[in-house]
């Protein structure tokens, strides 16, 4: 089990549920509007946020955003140190850094006296695409045991002047890359660790990617706090995160709906009719499996082990109830009916 850390009232590692990040990406000089989309974020599921600070001017803004934040806010420093004291000061839930290229160790030193004294953690950001010059050169490339030598390097600058509220990230556009640096960094280590895959490009094959090597990790019991990384509507990234984690089977709320791929069996319009109960359900809370099924050969059969169900035939469909038929129904019924079942479970 991995260390825990908290982030505003959010625990990562440690046994703690696997929470969902984000991160805003409008000018947090805008302060009413990254409030915005912090609210929205927060009402999509999203648990932690994550903000730029560019320079000062943002630092400051920084420090109004999080005075009103309904959400921990993180903030995302590069290169200067100052930033980093000027956003834990300012309301900083978390900083995200790479120790060693803030300064030298007296600036290093400087921002973890900060933390300690705001009870601040600090995440080492490894990227795959940014590794120092040296670790290139020795590895060649970026492997999995180059983010990882790159990350204890970043955790030594830290625990040098004792400091261990660490959370780390070793991402990289690479699925199997990242996947085998975060499987090296767990065996080697207890700190707790943010998933994510990097750059994964737009939400169609970026959800697929974040499923693959996010959703794969967890399934291995690798990851205390994620990231969907999608170049999308932020929200987007939450929706995409809740499912992995659903998916893999760590989070129970909300509706599991499970339907068939249609085949030449298939008499109703299932593909509309699935599409339609998701949206109908995607903001229902209750823990239910819902079934959505094509035909009578598979059809009753899966609908009778969900919670609720629905089996189609020629124009019509059955509507299973904790494995019991309940009705049959005319194509255009079944909806509506299914809806008021859900309601008095």
């Amino acid at each position: 089990m991995t260390r825990k850390i908290t982030v505003g009232g959010v625990q990562i590692g440690g046994g703690a549920p696997v929470s969902i990040q984000s991160m805003l990406n409008r000018p947090n000089t805008d302060v009413e509007g990254c409030l915005e989309q912090i609210t929205a974020l927060k009402n999509a599921g999203c648990e932690i946020v994550r903000l730029s600070v560019l320079d000062m001017e943002a630092a400051e803004s920084f420090g109004k955003i999080a005075e009103k934040s309904p959400l921990p806010l993180v903030a995302d420093i590069h290169f200067d140190y100052k930033l980093a004291i000027a956003a834990a000061e300012g309301g900083a839930s978390k900083i995200r850094i790479n120790p060693g290229n803030i300064g030298g160790e007296n600036r290093v030193k400087a921002v973890v006296d900060c933390c300690k004294m705001h009870h601040i953690p600090i995440r080492i950001g490894v990227n795959g695409g940014s590794l120092d010059k040296n670790l290139l050169k020795k590895y060649g490339h970026p492997t999995p045991e180059a983010l990882v030598e790159s990350a204890f390097s970043h955790i030594a600058l830290l625990e040098k002047f004792g400091f261990y509220d660490i959370c780390v990230s070793m991402k990289s556009s690479n699925v199997p890359l990242m996947m085998q640096a975060y499987r090296l960094m767990h065996e080697k280590s207890d700190y707790p660790l943010h998933v994510g895959v990097t750059e994964t490009g737009t939400e169609y094959m970026g959800t697929i990617k974040s499923a693959m090597g996010i959703g794969g990790l967890l399934c291995m019991g690798i990851g205390d706090t994620i990231r969907v990384s999608l170049t999308a509507d932020p929200v987007r990234e939450v929706i995409a995160a809740k499912a992995i984690l659903k998916a893999a089977g760590l989070r129970k709320n909300g509706v599991n709906l499970i339907s068939c791929p249609t085949c030449g069996r298939t008499k109703i319009d299932l593909i509309g009719l699935a599409n339609r109960v998701e949206e109908a359900l995607q903001d229902c809370e209750k823990n239910i499996t819902v079934a959505v099924m094509g035909c009578i050969v598979n059809g009753p059969g899966e609908a009778r082990e969900a919670d609720i169900g629905i089996a189609g035939g020629d124009g019509c469909g059955v509507i299973f109830v904790k494995g019991e038929l309940r009705e049959k129904l005319p194509y255009r019924e079944l909806l509506p009916a299914l809806l008021r079942y859900i309601e008095k479970i």
